[in-house]
């Protein structure tokens, strides 16, 4: 599908704005601040975008949305639950490396959204939260992995995942691939070999 050049301008707009928010805080970013980044008078902005909250509010749930469609994807493939959560670990890497400042606002700072939005957001992080678990109790109900607190593993890996965000630059001697392979062996396997 061929993009306009309003859709160009509007992604571009969503782009920097991810960048920026990331960088200063949602707070700290005026719309102002965005025209300057994107070459724009902050005034024919809004033939792009209604508000800052608008952008934050595309920004966020683009994330959630794909975080959503990709678990209920994954849940549906015929591969074992240990498969089930590479695939989701994978999933965050790959998002953290190629959409780094929209996952950084989507993580940080969705609390800034506007209600009903706001309720809505953290509804949809509860629902995403709650098909992870499901794969990790349904995993260890299947034998596949230890006998853990269920929430303990899922904000363990969770966790372990976000750190990306803050690390993960290309020049660091290591690929998103590695990188990939080296946190699902350590979160899946452990450190210590078997013995």
């Amino acid at each position: 599908m061929l993009k306009t050049k309003r859709t160009v301008k509007r992604e571009l707009i969503l782009a920097e704005a991810a960048k920026l928010f990331k960088d200063r805080g949602y707070g700290g970013t005026s719309m102002r601040d965005l025209a300057g980044q994107v070459g724009m008078e902050a005034a024919s902005m809004y033939n792009h975008i209604r508000s800052k909250d608008e952008l934050l509010d595309s920004i966020c749930f683009r994330i959630s949305d794909t975080y959503i469609s990709q678990l209920a994807q994954i849940q549906a493939q015929a591969t074992s639950y240990s498969g089930k959560i590479r695939a989701l670990v994978r999933l965050h890497i790959q998002l953290m490396v190629e959409d780094g400042a929209a996952v950084s606002v989507a993580n940080h700072d969705w609390k800034y959204l506007p209600e009903p939005r706001l309720s809505e957001f953290k509804q949809a992080r509860k629902s995403y939260e709650r098909g992870f678990a499901a794969l990790i109790e349904a995993g260890i109900a299947a034998g596949e992995f230890r006998p853990v607190n269920v929430s303990v593993a899922l904000f363990t890996v969770l966790s372990a995942v976000r750190w990306v965000e803050l690390w993960y630059r290309p020049g660091r001697g290591l690929t998103a691939e590695e990188l990939e392979t080296n946190i699902i062996t350590v979160l899946l396997g452990g450190l210590e070999r078997p013995g």
